[in-house]
């Protein structure tokens, strides 16, 4: 029985609770994300479930019936309710006008991160799945159909609520759902093929996955087309002569299951980095393509190599294919400026974080402080040191975080990124001291006495959390404004900020003579203000745009031939 039409946006009502945007610097994301990747890390490899999922049951999905298929493909949902309820209810719209009437996807793929910033069932609800329920509320007979793939973000918990939410053909709004692992094969027509492979943060391909996959592929014919779905696109940093890892397990997986039946990989489709950017095979019509904008914070699309020669120089594989060239031919949002320096509004946008850096000050500062007047009545070197000890902890402290912070994306240490950490730690320590100094002056200020002890007392406990606090979140904006600029924390600088516009997806048409055309949408501005359409009929979205959505193609559509 359908639920029934909502007549506002209460939780109440809706069946869910509408979240804001993840807040990516607030202590307790930044927490809680931290210890789940951690543990993910650690712990990945003894609770993988793709093992187990050699005994879920095993299905080829076809979808070849007709001449000819719309399919969407979007990535990196289930963040803020604005920017993913917005991507949603373009999917879910019978058509869209983009240069001409596109019929909505009779399959949607969801590429990857469907929930932020952990998986469980309440997230998911709450996030992703209540949202496009209000998009498309009800299964119709003939309706699409969904398939996703799981992120590092699904499988925080051990890919567990992934699997409960998508591999129980359950309905997921109006969208049906088939799977019933964690990855899948779909035929599509005029011979072409869907593969999705789920890589576990760029691990392996284990041996049930493996299996399935051969038995699928007994099913391609020589001249065959694949579009492969990955979970992150690990062809930017092995084409540019970084770690391969990733990639060789892409390889890998064309040489033992794609190429002996003499199929081919002409499209790699992914999300991950919250951008839409495009590389083109020099010579060719291969494309390799990571569309991310379904609803997560956006990030930057500066510092991107111009060039990937595939499979990169450190590449592990044996019998790879032919190396290859591809060109940078489009990337969405451009590399502006404007969009980075938006950091300066750290404190705005965290609120949580201010509170952190204050916190942090007002203990550097109580060290600092603690120092200088021990310091006044402690004689010789070891009373000396006892004095600052606090203060040298304090700053090792800094150090050490600082470091850690400058390098969380890059997967060895450089000197450039040492030098980033070391010099951002020594500026919110040499903050520290100035403060420490400055409260210190106040004591040759006022006459002594309890009132000028109590009014220093307030200072204290007041200026330093929210004045200092306060600047010392802008030393860290500022600080991800410079190193930004020489490739460090590049990923901080945006997710900082959880910027909700620029959004989109991919809408692709196979046609009757073979050709795939991908069409890149974007949404400019995202809807934040919604409006209840209780007397709509079932299928109509619980939520209407107080303004028009307006789309536009990122680029011209993308034609790649069959052969």
């Amino acid at each position: 029985m359908a639920r029934p039409r909502p007549h506002d946006m209460s939780e109440e009502q809706l069946g869910f609770r509408p979240q804001k945007a993840v807040r990516w610097l607030a202590p307790k994301v930044l927490i809680t994300t931290g210890a789940q990747s951690l543990v993910a890390e650690i712990f990945g490899s003894y609770a993988d479930k793709r093992e187990l999922q050699g005994g879920l049951p095993s299905q080829v999905h076809d979808h070849s019936g007709d001449d000819e298929l719309w399919l969407d493909f979007v990535a990196d949902l289930g963040d803020g309710f604005d920017a993913t309820y917005s991507i949603a209810s373009l999917l879910a719209a019978p058509s869209l006008d983009l240069d001409g009437p596109k019929p909505r996807g009779s399959l949607l793929i969801m590429g990857g991160d469907e929930v932020y910033p952990a998986a469980s069932t309440g997230a998911y609800e709450d996030r992703s799945k209540g949202v496009y329920r209000a998009a498309l509320p009800v299964e119709e007979e003939g309706g699409p159909t969904l398939f996703a793939l799981p992120g590092n973000h699904d499988w925080y918990d051990g890919l567990t609520s992934f699997l409960r939410v998508f591999a129980q053909r359950r309905p997921f709004g109006g969208w049906r759902t088939e799977q019933t692992r964690s990855y899948f094969a779909v035929r599509l027509p005029q011979r072409w093929w869907l593969y999705a492979i789920d890589t576990q943060f760029d691990d392996y391909v284990d041996a049930p996955q493996l299996e399935y996959f051969r038995d699928a592929a007994e099913h391609l014919e020589d001249g065959d087309a694949v579009i492969l779905c990955t979970s992150t696109p690990a062809w930017v940093e092995a084409g540019c002569g970084g770690r391969s890892k990733g990639y060789d397990t892409i390889e890998f997986f064309q040489r033992e299951v794609i190429r002996p039946h003499g199929a081919s990989v002409r499209v790699m489709l992914t999300g991950d980095k919250h951008h839409y950017v495009r590389y083109a095979e020099q010579g060719g019509a291969g494309q390799k393509i990571t569309s991310g904008l379904g609803g997560a914070y956006l990030a930057s699309t500066r510092r991107l190599p111009e060039r990937l020669d595939l499979p990169g120089e450190k590449s592990r594989v044996r019998d790879p294919l032919p190396p290859s060239s591809y060109e940078l031919a489009t990337r969405y949002p451009g590399p502006s400026a404007k969009l980075v320096a938006g950091i300066l509004r750290l404190p705005w946008r965290n609120p949580g974080f201010w509170v952190l850096t204050g916190i942090a000050q007002l203990v550097a500062t109580a060290a600092v402080l603690y120092g200088i007047a021990e310091s006044a009545v402690r004689d010789g070197v070891f009373g000396l040191l006892a004095s600052w000890s606090p203060a040298v902890l304090a700053a090792v402290v800094l150090v050490l975080a600082g470091v850690a912070f400058a390098r969380i994306d890059l997967p060895t240490a450089s000197r450039r990124s040492v030098a980033a950490g070391v010099a951002h730690a020594l500026a919110h320590f040499a903050l520290s001291v100035a403060w420490a100094m400055t409260i210190r002056a106040l004591y040759h200020v006022f006459p002594a006495g309890a009132i000028a002890d109590w009014l220093i007392f307030l200072v204290v406990a007041i200026g330093t959390p929210v004045v200092i606090g306060f600047v010392d979140a802008e030393v860290v904006a500022l600080y991800l404004l410079v190193a930004s600029r020489f490739g460090i924390n590049l990923n901080e600088v945006m997710a900082g900020q959880s910027i909700e516009d620029h959004k989109g997806f991919l809408r692709m048409h196979i046609a009757a003579d073979g050709t795939l055309t991908i069409y890149p949408v974007k949404l400019e501005r995202v809807c934040r203000k919604w409006v209840p359409d209780p007397d709509g009929a079932p299928a109509d979205p619980w939520l209407r745009p107080a303004q028009p959505l307006d789309v536009d193609l990122i680029e011209e559509p993308i034609k790649v031939p069959h052969h």
